[in-house]
C-alpha cells in the first residue's frame, strides 16, 4: 500500500484570550479533518505564520490543500473594500498564508478544496470582491443559518442551488441537477474574480461555487459547509473527488 495522501488543512490565527490579543494560537476544527481521515488521508494542520509561513517546506509535504471555513473574514484591503464594524473579526495572518499557498498549489498542480471562508478567499484571490452583509443587499435572500443551536437545524440542508452543466462541481457530482445545501454565511461574492468559472448559483443569483480556470488539478470552492453534513450524498461526492485528486497528485 502506498503512502497516504497528505492534505494541508488551513488553520486560523486567533487571540488566545481577549485580555492578551497579542498572543495567538493556531486552530482548526476537527470536523474539517474527519472527512479526510475517513478517506485514509493524513490531515496536516498548516503552521500559519502569515508572511513568515515556511511555504516551500510545506509544499514539499502536502499533496493538496483544504481551505476551511472560519468565524473570521477576508480583510477588505484585499479587495479594496471599506472596513467597518461589519468587517470583523479579521485574520490577516490567514489571508497572507492562504495567498502564499494558493500561488504554489496552482502553479504546482496540487488540488484545492475551499469551504465557506475558503471559497471567498478563492474569489478575492482571483481579483473578485465581497459583499460584507449579503442579507442587506437589495435583491438577495437571507443566507444566514437558521436561528437554532440544534445541529440538525443549524447545519441542515435547506437551500437549493443550480449547478453549472459540465463544470468541476457537476463532474464531481456526476450530475448537473440542482442540489440542496446548508447555508451559514454573512458575506458573499459581489464581483466575481477573473479567470474563474461559476459552478453554482442560488435562487437570488448569488454565486455558491466556483473554480479557477488555470488550475490543472481539482480546484473548487463552495460557499456552504459539506463537512457539517458528512453523510450527505453531495458532501460524500465532493470529499471523495478531492481526496482522489490528491492521490493522483502524489502519483497514485
Amino acid at each position: 500500500m502506498g503512502r497516504r495522501p497528505v492534505i494541508g488543512v488551513m488553520t486560523c490565527a486567533r487571540p488566545k484570550h481577549e485580555k492578551t490579543p497579542e498572543y495567538l494560537e493556531l486552530a482548526v476544527g476537527q470536523k474539517y479533518m474527519q472527512p479526510l481521515l475517513d478517506r485514509a488521508a493524513l490531515p496536516f494542520p498548516i503552521p500559519n505564520f502569515g508572511d513568515q509561513t515556511p511555504f516551500d517546506a510545506i509544499m514539499e509535504q502536502i499533496d493538496g490543500l483544504l481551505l476551511t471555513g472560519s468565524l473570521s473574514n477576508v480583510h477588505p484591503d484585499r479587495y479594496d473594500g471599506d472596513i467597518s464594524a461589519k468587517s470583523y473579526p479579521l485574520d490577516p495572518h490567514r489571508d497572507a498564508c492562504t495567498w502564499g499557498l494558493l500561488d504554489r498549489c496552482i502553479d504546482q498542480g496540487k488540488p484545492v478544496f475551499a469551504l465557506c471562508r475558503g471559497f471567498q478567499e478563492l474569489n478575492v484571490y482571483t481579483g473578485g470582491s465581497l459583499d460584507q452583509m449579503v442579507h442587506e443587499v437589495p435583491g438577495r435572500i437571507d443566507h444566514r443559518s437558521p436561528t437554532s443551536h440544534v445541529p440538525e437545524i443549524k447545519y441542515g440542508a435547506w437551500q437549493s442551488v443550480d449547478v453549472t452543466p459540465g463544470g468541476t462541481l457537476a463532474q464531481a457530482l456526476d450530475s448537473d441537477a440542482p442540489i440542496v445545501i446548508n447555508s451559514l454565511h454573512l458575506q458573499g461574492v459581489d464581483r466575481v474574480g477573473q479567470g474563474v468559472t461559476v459552478e453554482a448559483t442560488a435562487s437570488d443569483g448569488l454565486v455558491e461555487a466556483l473554480s479557477i480556470d488555470r488550475a490543472t488539478a481539482f480546484c473548487l470552492g463552495v460557499q456552504w459547509h459539506p463537512e457539517a453534513l458528512p453523510e450527505n450524498p453531495v458532501s460524500v461526492a465532493l470529499f471523495d473527488a478531492f481526496v482522489a485528486a490528491c492521490v493522483d497528485a502524489r502519483g497514485g
